[in-house]
């Protein structure tokens, strides 16, 4: 799909119907800016019917729109205004958080051996470290999964509150989605003083992750990140990982969310937490822009988090739970583009690369696709 042009905007008069029971549309949306639309393609409007997956997704509240977001300070990113390479710090967890050995385990050295620094220099990047969060020698020896991962988490985070103290833009290469806590927690902790600053949440993901113990089916951690992140459950674990306070619900949007357990469902609709579609990414829709202005009203920066498995099946073949009807690697990328051109947007996370189940590393492409999209956002800011 051909790429709307940007940052041209013109004044919108079509309605943006994006969920809530059978279907929303709020006068703000009516008289929002929009991108043009481009030629050929679905309408970018989006009716969610009664009866769907997300059938009681809350109406969206939307901010005033600025025509020119991407030219303002980007000290509330902690990113520098990128005149020249813009300086990359990637940051890596191991953990997983999971009883017995996963391909993910080896998923973030996999994703950054596979030729990313290159790839980052080649588009205007400088990588200026690579660290991992790893246990000490006393860590190593204590046991239980969850507990490492709460400790490892905790390092984690040490590491992505330093980069952005720097100045670096954080590349989070994470083994699964249980590194979100850690990711969290460092940009919490990334101010100026020891006040915590307010995150707010980008969930791009086939699934909700909003498991407790209490509703999971599987029993999986794996299932509960954005639960825990947002003091729904396991509260010693968020705070062993660092994450204090818990993200209110309101902070978080999730995009792409089409598999969801019942009770997890319940818990979801009960929630503050907006839902995006994936016809949204394919159309990169005007809401998109909007949420992520809404967000930056109510919160100090963004982190944006996606696992594997919300992409296109075709796209990451090894991965065990893929969810059909995802978007492709390069939709999701402009989609990332449009995310990063927001000022507030302060790092990006990359979970559940199935390195075990790659031999053609289709899937790794997909991952570096996605990087490039963040990473032409962020050049995008000096428009």
């Amino acid at each position: 799909m051909k790429k709307p042009p940007f940052p041209k905007r013109n004044p919108g008069n079509r309605p943006l119907m994006i969920g809530g029971r059978g279907g929303h549309t709020s006068e703000r949306e009516k008289t929002s800016t929009t991108r043009k639309e481009p030629k050929n393609t679905p309408d970018m409007t989006t009716f969610i019917p009664k009866g769907a997956l997300m059938h009681t997704q809350k109406p969206l509240s939307h901010a005033t729109t600025h025509t020119h977001f991407f030219k303002q300070n980007t000290s509330i990113s902690g990113v520098k205004p990128m005149t020249n390479k813009t300086r990359i710090g990637i940051a890596k967890l191991l953990e997983t958080g999971s009883r017995s050995p996963t391909q993910f385990h080896e998923g973030p050295d996999a994703m950054e051996k596979g030729g990313l620094h290159p790839l980052l220099e080649k588009i205007g990047c400088e990588v200026a470290e690579s660290r991992t969060a790893a246990l000490t020698p006393d860590e190593e020896k204590e046991y239980g999964t969850w507990h490492r991962l709460g400790l490892a988490s905790r390092h984690l985070a040490d590491i992505v509150a330093d980069q952005r103290r720097r100045g670096l833009f954080t590349l989070g290469l994470l083994s699964n989605c249980n590194g979100l806590m850690g990711m969290l927690a460092g940009l919490q902790r990334s101010g100026p003083t020891s006040r915590p600053l307010r995150v707010g949440l980008i969930w791009i993901d086939a699934h909700g992750d909003y498991n407790t113990p209490e509703t999971t089916l599987s029993g999986m951690l794996g299932g509960m990140p954005v639960a825990v992140s947002t003091g729904l459950c396991l509260q010693r674990l968020r705070l062993k990982c660092g994450l204090d306070p818990p993200l209110p619900t309101r902070h978080v949007i999730m995009i792409g969310v089409r598999d969801t357990d019942p009770l997890e469902q319940d818990l979801l609709d009960r929630s503050e937490i907006q839902h995006l579609t994936v016809d949204h990414v394919r159309n990169l829709s005007p809401v998109i822009d909007l949420e992520m202005e809404r967000l930056a009203t109510i919160t100090d920066l963004t982190y944006v988090h996606i696992d594997m498995d919300a992409l296109d099946p075709e796209e990451v073949p090894g991965h065990g739970l893929t969810v059909e009807d995802g978007p492709t690697s390069t939709e999701m990328a402009d989609a990332l583009e449009l995310m990063f051109e927001h000022p507030s947007a302060a790092a990006f996370g990359v979970a559940s690369y199935p390195a075990g189940g790659d031999p053609d590393k289709r899937s790794l492409k997909a991952v570096y696709n996605m990087v490039k999209g963040v990473i032409r956002g962020l050049k995008n800011r000096e428009a």
